[in-house]
Parts: C-alpha cells; structure tokens; sequence
C-alpha cells in the first residue's frame, strides 16, 4: 500500500532548495500584510496551538489578513477541509482566518510563517513568499531521543528563517547556539478570563498541570510528589488536570480533564497552589495561574527564571520529588507567603496581554521583513 512520506518536504527541500523569496521593497511598505501561519495537527487542550491563536487573532485586530495552513502530511489529522477548520474553532474559539487542509489554494503570502520544526521544510518550500518567519514556542529538539527527529528539529534553527521566540531565554539559546537572527516576545494573558473571582479560596487544595502526553511537563515528577504529599497529609484535597484520560496515581485525586478557558479561572480561583512544571521553555499556565491570584510552583530553571522571575513571585523547586514536596507543602503551611506571591504574581502579569503580545509580533514579522532576503544580522533586542 503506498501513501505520502511524513517526511516527505524534508526529502524535496534537500533535492530543490527553498523557492526563492519576491522582492520585498514594496511589502516593507505596506501597512496590512497578508500573514500565512503554517501550524500542525493539533488536539483539543493545545497551548501551543491557543498561543498561534492568540498571536492571530491579535494580528487580525490590528488589520492584518491572516490565514492558516494545516501541514499534516502524514494524515494525522482526523479530518480536513471545511471539518478541519470547524473542530478547531470548537476547539479554540473564533479566529479571523481560514484553516487549509493541504496547500492546494495557496495563492502567496508577504509573510509565510512557520510554527512547529515540521512545518519548516513547507514553509521554505512555499513559492511567492516576500519574507518567512519561524515561531518558536519551545526547542524542539528536546522533545525527542537521539532520532532522526531530533536532529531535523534541531537543522530548522540554522535555515535562515527569522525566528521570533517565546521568551528571552529562547531567544538567547538560538543566538548563542546556532547564531540564529532571533527576536521574542512575552507570553500573553487574556485578563478578561483569567483575573480574581469572587469566590471564597480554599486552604487544602493543591491542583497539578498533568498532560502526560506533554513530556517536557514532568507529570512523573508531580506525581512522586504528590504521592508524598498525600503521604505526610492525607486530608489534602488534590487536582490533577490538562489530560483527557484519568492517570493512574498511588494517592486519590479528583480529575477534571481538559477543562475550557473560563473552567480553568475557576479551578485556579479555588485553589490554595498551583503547580505547573517546565523542563524546556517556560507555559503559559504559571502565568494564567498568577493572574488569577493563585500562588504556583515551578521548577528552577533558567526559562522559568527569564520570563517569571525568582522566589517573590513563585516558588522554585530542584528536580527532586520530596524537594518538589516541600515546596508545594511550605506554601499551604504559611499563608503569608501565599498572599505576596500572589500580589507579586498579579503584578507580574498585569501587563502581559495578547494585544501587547501581538504588537511585539508583528513588530517581529516586519522584521523578518525588512531583513529578508539577506542573512547577514540577527538584529533584535539584547
């Protein structure tokens, strides 16, 4: 039985080469650009995907024609066509553009944008493109074993796209590893959902981000460690969400899944701690979790340190299952601390919005712009 490689677009780019960027001089011009965002199959409860969604829709807000290209080669993806693009929007709201299955209608763009390593070697591929741009949420690399993957994953950042980063610390990294041109912007908020309630905070509640089939979240780590929280106080009330399935666990919990936007403000509104695990770039859930007033736990590293800053604001674990314990545990003992984190966390993020985030990247876009086709500055800011 024969179908289409995975991998075919790797193949063709090594065969052919890019296809070669238009002239630009009039596009560096122009005050709406047609934005095309190449993204990869995707499932309900995405952050990646919500984050391109949000860049979008704040792209959309400021006049800009975007539209969405769906890379799945491989026929991951359910469904397509006009199917395709009505689960995302059940999935992750309005959006201003289109969602293609395939690239059959490509008609152009002044900005092709990739957003995933896979969608790299489309992206270059992709004819009457004025300017390309890569949107890097995370390294990628990382999320493999020693595999061909990983190795692809990591040839995208030395490919001569203009990458626009999630954050300093990646940017930096793609700088300092691969001399990538690279600029970044913060993470967003949506303030209007994730804000205080009013709703009375309980003092037992520990809730835990536990997509397990997110690797670089630690969920094995958060579990040893709710194991021994739930060893040394059996009356904690503990929450587990972001996975569809219910985990098997040593301790009881409540499970609440996948939960929407409005379900998630409400769960961090109740609860007492928060703890969202990073072991490559920092998520979007601290953040969310901060704004709603609910103090978090993060691990202590540098992305996490980068982008939410150290111990006034959250409180920073090692890579250790009863450090990770007592961290969540000096938290529920001390409701001191508990309420300047959780001051010093609103703070924080009061000013990180999609529309602010969205003004950086499309300050980012114009860029890549401006710079293409040449490679011969990474520009940005230090």
């Amino acid at each position: 039985m024969r179908g289409r490689d995975r991998f075919e677009a790797i193949g063709t780019l090594a065969k052919d080469g890019p296809a070669p960027l238009r002239p630009n001089t009039e596009v560096a011009r122009h005050e709406i650009l047609r934005v095309a965002v190449l993204v990869p199959p995707f499932v309900r409860g995405s952050g990646g995907l919500s984050t391109i969604l949000a860049l979008v829709r704040a792209l959309g807000q400021r006049g800009h024609a975007c539209s969405l290209w769906l890379e799945d080669p491989h026929r991951r993806a359910p469904d397509s066509g006009r199917r395709a693009d009505r689960r995302l929007r059940e999935h992750f709201g309005p959006v201003p553009a289109q969602l293609h299955s395939g690239f059959s209608a490509w008609a152009g763009a002044d900005v092709a944008v990739a957003t995933g390593w896979e969608t790299v070697p489309r992206a270059l591929l992709l004819p009457d493109c004025a300017a390309r741009a890569y949107l890097v949420q995370d390294y990628e690399p990382d999320f493999f074993p020693a595999s061909a993957e990983a190795r692809w994953a990591e040839q995208t950042y030395s490919m001569g796209l203009f990458h626009v980063t999630a954050g300093r610390w990646l940017a930096e990294l793609l700088r300092e590893r691969f001399g990538a041109r690279a600029d970044w912007f913060e993470l967003g908020v949506d303030h209007d959902i994730y804000r205080l309630l009013d709703v009375e905070r309980r003092d037992d509640t520990v809730i835990a981000y536990a997509r397990r089939s997110t690797p670089r979240r630690a969920v094995p780590l958060a579990l040893l460690a709710l194991a021994e929280l739930h060893r040394r106080r059996s009356d904690l009330h503990l929450v587990l969400f972001g996975e569809e399935h219910p985990i098997r666990t040593s301790f009881p919990y409540r499970h609440v899944g996948v939960l929407s936007e409005p379900e998630l403000a409400q769960l961090y509104a109740e609860a007492t701690v928060g703890v969202s695990l990073s072991l490559t770039n920092y998520s979007r859930v601290s953040q969310e979790m901060m704004a709603c007033g609910l103090p978090c736990v993060e691990l202590d590293n540098p992305s996490v340190r980068a982008a939410l800053g150290g111990e006034e604001v959250l409180t920073l674990s090692r890579f250790d299952p009863l450090a990770l314990a007592e961290a969540i545990e000096r938290l529920l003992d001390d409701p001191d601390i508990r309420v300047r984190q959780s001051e010093a966390g609103r703070r924080l993020v009061a000013e990180r919005t999609w529309d602010r985030a969205g003004e950086e990247f499309e300050r980012c876009l114009r860029e890549a712009v401006a710079d293409a086709p040449s490679a011969a500055s990474a520009g940005g800011r230090a």
